[in-house]
């Protein structure tokens, strides 16, 4: 099995694609602060879950490198709540993209809960 078929992956994946599409209309003056860190956020839970994923033989390694994947979904989730309060976001769209990084959470706590399902020992 590789990273990419891990479900926290490929779900992790699509949000950071639709966040990528829906940040390409905030305002210029947003490149460098919001677009900027809420592309990085979303687009690190897939990052660290790769790199959790080859840490996966040594439990306390790929616990930490999930519990990162967690903190950057939080991340995620802190400015889609900027997002909204600027209005570059309307209501229904970040309720569709904070269910979505809700449910990426669950899949990743899942993984931190149960290490040896994953390959760790």
């Amino acid at each position: 099995m590789k990273f990419q078929d891990l479900l926290a992956y490929k779900k992790g994946f699509i949000l950071a694609m639709k966040i990528f599409n829906i940040s390409k209309s905030f305002p210029k003056e947003e490149t460098y602060s919001l677009t900027d860190q809420i592309r990085r956020s979303s687009r690190s839970i897939c990052a660290n879950l790769a790199e959790a994923y080859r840490k996966r033989l040594y439990p306390k390694h790929f616990i930490s490198k999930l519990t990162d994947c967690d903190a950057e979904n939080s991340e995620t989730q802190t400015w889609l709540e900027f997002s909204l309060a600027c209005e570059y976001i309307n209501e229904k769209t970040f309720e569709e993209l904070t269910t979505e990084s809700i449910e990426v959470g669950k899949l990743i706590n899942y993984m931190i809960q149960n290490p040896n399902k994953f390959g760790s020992k």
